[in-house]
């Protein structure tokens, strides 16, 4: 007798398959040459990730991966992306592939979302009790690995303000990839 997939299993491979897939497409995208794109491939890729946090009932650092990551971080990243200049044309050409997949992929969610929710029942006396509080991981992450932490928060704000530094020289110094306006061609 062959065993049977079960949902955990089914939505273990769901979540990793999108992980890697998005992850991928964060790197090689080949819908648009868009930095924001990829910077939304990659909150697509932090959703997986807590999606497989859920399955590991690890239910604190999936709502950390949500707000933290797909949230606040991502939204720095963005107004950083969204602070640099880009030709208007590329900002406003739609990719007709892009939009297929999207559709595509969300008729698939949302068919694998409707059958998933129709074949569920509530078992509450199946789950394992929790072994870990949010209390005893913030005690080790504010106590024993505080400094790291912390160099990687600091880590970060450089890197921000480094892209910023970055994005006002160029334009400052006219160095930028646009083309020389109409007097220029003399």
């Amino acid at each position: 007798m062959e065993p049977q997939m079960t949902m955990p299993d089914a939505m273990f491979w769901l979540f990793a398959g999108l992980t890697l897939l998005c992850g991928l497409m964060v790197v090689a995208n080949p819908f648009s040459r868009n930095p924001v794109t990829s910077a939304m491939f990659l909150v697509l890729t932090i959703l997986s990730l807590a999606g497989l946090f859920v399955l590991l009932q690890a239910f604190f650092l999936a709502a950390v991966q949500i707000l933290v990551y797909a949230g606040a971080v991502m939204v720095l990243f963005l107004f950083i992306i969204m602070a640099q200049e880009q030709p208007a044309a590329e900002r406003r050409r739609n990719h007709w592939l892009g939009v297929v997949a999207s559709v595509a992929l969300v008729a698939v969610l949302g068919t694998l979302l409707v059958r998933t929710l129709a074949g569920m029942s509530v078992d509450p006396g199946g789950l394992p009790p929790v072994a870990g509080t949010t209390g005893a991981l913030g005690t080790i992450l504010f106590g024993r690995f505080l400094l790291p932490f912390e160099i990687m928060s600091v880590l970060l704000l450089v890197a921000m303000i480094g892209v910023v530094v970055l994005s006002q020289k160029t334009r400052k110094s006219g160095t930028g990839d646009n083309p020389p306006g109409p007097a220029a061609q003399v």
